[in-house]
């Protein structure tokens, strides 16, 4: 069975949140793996929370990948699907938690050292592809 990480995409005018993990001082949309008995939505608005100090509203699927099929790294032994949903901030402040130390939003062509782990940069160009064009459907690997 594969395992579900759901990441946040949430936009404020036209940069991304994104946080960095304190593991590895890399970034990546807020998120990680999905709880039994929790949809994929609660499962992301609380992960956004957890990792970012923002309560938000989850709005619309955006994608959802098959790990294996993308330049992902390192290769893990088990199998993942990433699921990517946007959302909308109703209320909180940047504040980094127990897995983060920072919390920014950063433009396309701003973006800082990603966690390749977790996102890839043609992702994140494509997450802001949606974000210009809100009538794009949702992306899955065929």
């Amino acid at each position: 069975t594969p395992k579900v990480d759901v990441r946040g995409v949430v936009f404020r005018g036209d940069k991304i949140l994104l946080v960095r993990e304190r593991a590895e001082g890399l970034w990546t949309p807020p998120g990680g793996w999905a709880d039994v008995c929790a949809s994929p939505a609660e499962n992301v608005v609380r992960e956004i929370q957890e990792e970012s100090g923002f309560l938000t509203r989850p709005v619309k699927l955006l994608a959802m990948f098959d790990r294996s099929k993308h330049p992902h790294e390192p290769a893990f032994a088990f199998h993942v699907y990433k699921v990517f949903i946007l959302c909308e901030i109703v209320a909180g402040q940047a504040t980094p938690a127990s897995e983060t130390d920072q919390v920014g939003f950063f433009g396309e062509n701003e973006l800082p050292r990603l966690s390749l782990g977790r996102v890839t940069e043609w992702q994140m160009h494509r997450l802001f592809e949606h974000h210009r064009d809100p009538n794009l459907p949702a992306d899955f690997d065929l």
